[in-house]
């Protein structure tokens, strides 16, 4: 760990003077680049130095007890060690999840595909809830959300919604949002009071870019339609929607939402790629399933990440056993209540990651 430390020291240090040479200094894309590998280690670097720091105190003050010292000057130097050691057992914690292998996607822009899955109009409903909390908690981090295409229900849910969240990070925290929600509560069509179990399924995808993956025109089928639903009357009178056919795989991506046949085009191939190179991913992974099906399962009530109990105002992740409350704050998107349950993920999986360096 300590070599890696090193080597990762010497680099932020050679990134630093080359920063600071003219030619580089007016060569913009060169100077963006550097200074984000600095920015990515600068943490690390800081964290590093404090642990050499600690280390060296507690050096000091422990030659300072071997050359002997009066009794009240000792106890003082015995508590500072006692001290300087818990901090350095957090640095090292620190430092060995800072060296963690990191997900190349993180920093992407998302395709998230949301589908009411077991529970009729209950489930389209939740499914609707579930696209505002997370277009809500994208608002509160700053991020862009760009709807793709969404198929609703009569009672103001959602069949299916698909939409982009575009921002830096958007991946790396949405990414553990993939699988079964299962929402527990008295629908409003329900009469007689009686709690319903009803389930939606969650797809998140990086977003794949030009470089990531070469889609072959010939390999593309377009058919253009009218658009259906809300709109105006220009949707409704012009063409502009697009269907998109990938012939090799029958791959489909339709896109509706917006006005023009370009800006769709463009859309439906941006998420033509990003599914393309979600499946190539699975296949490198020797996975039989598709892209969604591995995230997602079936929809079936039995198949959960989460529950949501609103008789009992609780939310239950069953990954990590974790238990919130405060139920209504959660659905309204602040960061605060889903930030909480998304750490407690990450570090779940960065314990995962020690456990199994340590094997």
């Amino acid at each position: 760990m300590l070599e890696q430390l090193k080597k990762i020291e010497k680099r932020y240090q050679e990134i630093d003077r080359k920063m600071a040479q003219p030619e580089i200094a007016t060569d913009l894309p060169q100077l963006q680049a550097l200074a984000q590998e600095r920015a990515d280690m600068e943490n690390t670097v800081k964290t590093y130095r404090e642990y050499k720091e600690v280390t060296r105190s507690i050096e000091e003050t422990k030659a300072m007890l071997d050359g002997g010292l009066e009794d009240e000057m000792v106890d003082l130097a015995q508590q500072e060690i006692a001290s300087l050691e818990k901090r350095l057992n957090e640095l090292t914690e620190q430092l060995r999840k800072a060296l963690l292998t990191k997900d190349p996607n993180d920093e992407k822009d998302i395709i998230m595909e949301i589908r009411a899955g077991a529970g009729g109009n209950e489930a389209a409903l939740f499914a609707a809830d579930l696209f505002r909390l997370y277009s809500r908690y994208a608002q509160n981090h700053g991020w862009k959300t760009d709807i793709i295409s969404m198929n609703e229900s009569g009672i103001g849910g959602f069949k299916e919604i698909i939409f982009e969240i575009s921002g830096k990070g958007a991946y790396s925290r949405l990414k553990y949002e993939r699988g079964v929600h299962r929402v527990q509560r008295i629908p409003v069509t329900e009469s007689s009071g009686r709690i319903h179990t009803s389930t939606a399924t969650v797809a998140v995808l990086p977003k794949a870019e030009e470089v990531d993956i070469d889609v072959n025109p010939d390999d593309v089928k377009i058919d253009v339609f009218h658009s259906g639903g809300a709109g105006g009357q220009n949707v409704n009178k012009v063409a502009t929607a697009i269907r998109m056919t990938h012939l090799p795989t029958g791959m489909v991506v339709v896109c509706q939402d917006e006005r023009s046949q370009l800006q769709n085009k463009i859309k439906a191939m941006s998420v033509l790629r990003t599914r393309l190179l979600d499946m190539e991913r699975h296949k490198q992974d020797k996975e039989i399933t598709d892209s969604r099906r591995s995230q997602v399962g079936t929809g079936d009530r039995s198949e959960k990440i989460r529950t949501y109990n609103y008789p009992q105002d609780r939310i239950s992740d069953h990954r990590i056993n974790l238990n919130l409350h405060n139920l209504s704050k959660f659905m309204e998107g602040k960061e605060a209540e889903l930030d909480e349950l998304i750490d407690a993920l990450i570090s779940a999986e960065q314990t995962k990651q020690l456990e199994e360096q340590a094997v």
